[in-house]
């Protein structure tokens, strides 16, 4: 599975937070490494220098193959919660989906 991070102009896109990205998303995502074969993640600050609450975004898109991709956003208040909280949400989808695509096959 390749892991692509992509970061706004206002979202520092240091070598540090794409490995950390990289590393919690292939984490979370292990048990479908043979099904996805590339998740594209992108980081994004909805209002740059300005303050708020759920200002970070992170938008998570995962091709699998055979299928449409399945894309998930997640808002938080800090960069590490918004890719928390859209991994969490990319693996429920997945199971859901890959969960349907099994049972038609069956």
């Amino acid at each position: 599975m390749n892991v692509q991070v992509n970061t706004g102009s206002s979202v520092d896109g240091s070598q540090d937070l794409k490995d950390a990205v990289r590393s919690e998303v292939e984490g979370v995502l292990e048990r479908f490494r043979e099904s996805v074969t590339r998740v594209e993640v992108h980081l994004t600050d909805e209002n740059s220098h300005k303050g708020g609450s759920d200002d970070k975004r992170c938008s998570m898109e995962a091709r699998v193959e055979g299928m449409k991709p399945v894309a998930v956003t997640h808002n938080a208040g800090n960069v590490e919660d918004a890719v928390s909280g859209a991994v969490q949400k990319l693996r429920r989808a997945l199971d859901s989906t890959l969960g349907k695509r099994n049972r038609h096959r069956k």
